[in-house]
């Protein structure tokens, strides 16, 4: 299996790394950017795979057999940093050691290769501490930054890196890899990823959650009964809460494993007091973990108000004459009858409403109740 077959729908983009991994146009900076779902974290880890993969033939580059391919792919290669942060922000201290790692010579592939799959979550002090070290990198060395736009990168490091723009792929073609690579059945992965809107990560766990299905399906039915400050409010609460209680579900037990293997490796006794030096790890553990659970709960409940925001997009297209498919198909006569209710004014406002309760959330220290209940009381029908 190639690295390249999990881009989808991404032909221009596989050509241009492809050339590039043979040769062609290779320069030490590269910048990629997709709207989420599009796979540029992925591509990017290809093109990692591709250019430290032991085929001598260029051609063939990127097999994904060899042992280079795998262990890239496997994000255990000596050679090849992978970065992504769990917390709401990059920090200096984290870029730093990215800084000297990338002065490291390949211990065994051709190139050093740095991937920063989270740039657009750097602030610009720390974004700062990687330019010149992009600017100027050692002669082995490739970094791969990765963003959903352009814009969300500083301009001095966005000069200085090649782009590669990915799109989001077509459905057709998600739910495809959904029925070859993972075995879903083939209603319910075409089902998962138009629910997802293409967006492979969210399509799988769609596909493979009949849970999430469901908790999806309530969020996108909340409008159907929102008439009135009560039920805003209401709503409000429950959205936050839907969103909460699927990030602390996959977080609980992952933060009770990590302090059990903490504990373990710094041999702590199995009862009694801790020494002020393993306590001091503990709690710094703990702040990790804190600072986790708050990105895991702004990113699940950016998640929940995306699939309420294809509500109002599946609205505005009935009113706009049905140009494009539905993303909710199963809701059509409820959307049907909700769209002969309103205008596409009025529909453009509330997806709007939800947008900067979307902004408010992941960029500001609103309380996310707080944000959401506004953008509810916007959505109100009148």
């Amino acid at each position: 299996m190639s690295v390249w077959d999990e881009l989808q729908g991404q032909a221009p983009v596989v050509a241009q790394l492809r050339a590039a991994a043979q040769g062609e146009g290779l320069t030490h900076a590269w910048l990629f950017t997709g709207p989420p779902g599009s796979g540029r974290s992925n591509a990017a880890k290809a093109f990692a795979a591709a250019l430290n993969c032991e085929q001598d033939d260029v051609a063939l580059r990127g097999c994904g057999e060899c042992a280079s391919c795998r262990t890239i792919l496997g994000e255990t290669h000596s050679d090849v940093t992978f970065v992504r942060t769990e917390k709401v922000t990059i920090t200096i201290e984290e870029a730093r050691q990215l800084v000297s790692k990338a002065g490291d010579r390949p211990a065994s592939g051709r190139w050093r290769i740095i991937v920063v799959e989270d740039a657009d979550r750097m602030a610009e002090r720390t974004t700062n501490v990687l330019l010149k070290a992009i600017e100027e990198p050692t002669p082995r060395t490739i970094w791969m930054l990765c963003a959903p736009s352009p814009a969300d990168v500083l301009v001095t490091i966005r000069s200085r890196c090649r782009p590669v723009s990915l799109r989001i792929p077509p459905a057709a073609d998600v739910a495809a890899l959904l029925v070859r690579r993972d075995g879903v059945d083939p209603a319910i992965a075409d089902r998962a990823a138009r629910a997802a809107q293409s967006h492979i990560g969210i399509a799988r766990r769609l596909a493979r959650d009949p849970e999430a299905r469901e908790r999806r399906m309530e969020t996108v039915r909340f409008p159907l009964g929102l008439r009135g400050v009560t039920a805003a409010v209401m709503m409000a609460e429950k959205l936050v809460k839907i969103a909460t209680d699927e990030a602390n579900s996959s977080n609980d037990e992952r933060d009770a494993a990590e302090k059990v293997a903490l504990l373990a490796s710094l041999g702590a006794p199995e009862s009694g007091t801790l020494p002020p030096s393993m306590r001091s790890q503990v709690r710094q553990l703990e702040d990790d973990q804190k600072r986790r659970a708050k990105r895991s709960i702004t990113d699940s409940l950016d998640r929940t108000l995306t699939d309420l925001l294809s509500f109002y997009r599946d609205v505005l297209v009935i009113q706009l004459g049905n140009a494009v498919e539905l993303v909710n198909v199963e809701l059509r006569s409820e959307l049907e009858a909700y769209a002969a209710g309103s205008t596409p004014e009025i529909t453009l406002a509330r997806m709007d409403a939800i947008n900067k309760a979307r902004v408010r959330i992941t960029t500001t220290n609103v309380a996310p109740l707080l944000a959401v209940e506004s953008m509810a009381s916007s959505l109100i029908q009148q």
